[in-house]
């Protein structure tokens, strides 16, 4: 049998757009629209501030800085584009035994395109190859439990659709996944207790990591052989031992099974703010709650609803990944948008007493119906004796309940609202629900600007 980085190179170079299908073509223009508005949603907060002018200072070439009309070179380009998407918690998701976010590949794939000058085809399959071979990596094994975090897989999943833009051929795919499969495994640490800036970087640099593999095994670098396989290689020392399901070429379909997000916090707690929002009618005062139990499934309570700082969060990265405060926060304000991840309204005394009132618990029920369903079950206690209670199976956006091509636009016009005229936001959108017509896709870069 094939070593795995040669079954992912050959799938990859076999792939082509005709094998698409019209479905995943369309979806995949509506996640870069998304990704797109996390951008501008982002592009005036600290990190992505700071990630931009770290690209523009330490290199010059000719992938844009996007919302400027600064280029820099395309690792370092990918990472500052990467933080600008990911920064809100605000792009897809995928859900399986390693959670991801799969739009976040689109910054290496997007800066190699204008740099190789692809076509809008060419584009949307190598974000066609991403997509799928996250979601399979996601599939097979769970490595957040090994202590190592999601955005490893986007590094090997980044390398290859950089690698397809760049049109390399299998061998230099497979040399290109070794080397960034060797060096570039990212710690859990990332998203323990008080969460850092670095949380919505993580899979930027992963995906600046696979845009450098890719340039290096163009230039003829070779790596490590049996990187999966080997005495010391990813499955012995990451992963364990596993198996992907067969990869057809042409075959993309996994991008179907990804989530959209309507609410701009980590993607466990979209059931628990809806189920709160639909409760909130129903209660006068939340002052007068004494009890928010939250059931919910393993994957939420590990991830958002287990530590202690959950119920304290201090930073946006902290608040946008805490169950407790998301649920609390759409009790109080009765909706979760932007503002709600203020300083201002994390350190809110009023929520803060509240949140102390959450209890997060475990249910079988709710295990047994994820990863497939997110549910979760919202049981309100009041001080006068009423009890409401409101479950949530799958949220707005989920991929069996999606949303509408309008809802995706207006979600990215909300936020582009912030930057850009109506005018420049249609003239994307436009672009974008015609991106595969594109001779080649360099005119979409110069749209972004932010005056």
């Amino acid at each position: 049998m094939q070593p795995l980085a040669q079954q992912l190179a050959d799938y990859s170079t076999r792939t082509n757009y005709q094998d698409l299908g019209k479905e995943i073509v369309h979806e995949i223009k509506r996640r870069l629209l998304d990704a797109l508005g996390c951008v501008y949603g982002s592009f005036n907060e600290r990190p992505a501030v700071l990630a931009r002018r770290v690209a523009s200072q330490l290199g010059k070439g000719g992938a844009t800085i996007w919302g400027t009309n600064l280029k820099s070179t395309m690792d370092l380009a990918t990472f500052a584009n990467g933080t600008m998407i990911r920064f809100l918690d605000f792009n897809d998701t995928y859900l399986s035994k390693e959670p991801c976010h799969p739009s976040d590949n689109l910054s290496a794939i997007l800066a190699a395109a204008e740099i190789h000058n692809a076509s809008g085809k060419e584009l949307v399959t190598a974000i066609a190859v991403a997509y799928e071979v996250i979601c399979r990596l996601c599939d097979a094994a769970s490595i957040r439990k090994r202590g190592w975090d999601h955005v490893t897989y986007g590094t090997i999943s980044s390398t290859l659709g950089t690698a397809k833009i760049m049109r390399l051929s299998p061998h230099q795919t497979a040399q290109a996944i070794a080397l960034a499969v060797t060096p570039n495994n990212a710690l859990r640490q990332t998203r323990v207790g008080e969460l850092s800036m670095w949380k919505g970087s993580a899979f930027a640099n992963a995906a600046r990591n696979g845009a450098f593999a890719a340039v290096l095994a163009r230039a003829g670098f070779t790596g490590p052989s049996d990187v999966f396989e080997g005495t010391h290689g990813f499955w012995k020392q990451v992963s364990g031992d596993f198996s992907l399901r067969p990869l057809r070429a042409g075959r993309a379909p996994m991008i179907l099974e990804t989530h959209v997000k309507h609410f701009p916090a980590e993607y466990h707690a979209q059931s628990g703010i809806e189920a709160a929002l639909k409760l909130r009618s129903s209660i006068k005062k939340p002052d007068d709650i004494s009890e928010i139990r939250v059931e919910t499934f393993d994957a939420a309570i590990e991830i958002i609803g287990g530590e202690k700082e959950k119920w304290h969060p201090k930073t946006r990265e902290t608040a946008d990944h805490s169950l407790p405060y998301c649920v609390t926060a759409a009790l109080i304000d009765g909706t979760v948008g932007l503002e709600q991840f203020t300083e201002r309204k994390i350190r809110n005394p009023r929520t803060q007493r509240l949140m102390q009132r959450v209890k997060v618990v475990r249910s079988a029920w709710h295990n047994k119906m994820y990863p497939r369903n997110l549910p979760t079950t919202l049981t309100i206690k009041m001080k006068a004796g009423k009890t409401l209670r409101c479950t949530i199976e799958n949220p707005r956006g989920h991929a069996r309940n999606p949303m509408t091509d309008r809802e995706i636009a207006n979600k990215f016009n909300d936020q582009a609202a912030t930057c850009i005229p109506a005018r420049e936001s249609r003239k994307i959108r436009d672009y974008i629900w015609g991106l595969e017509k594109k001779t080649s896709v360099k005119g979409l870069f110069s749209l972004l600007f932010v005056r």
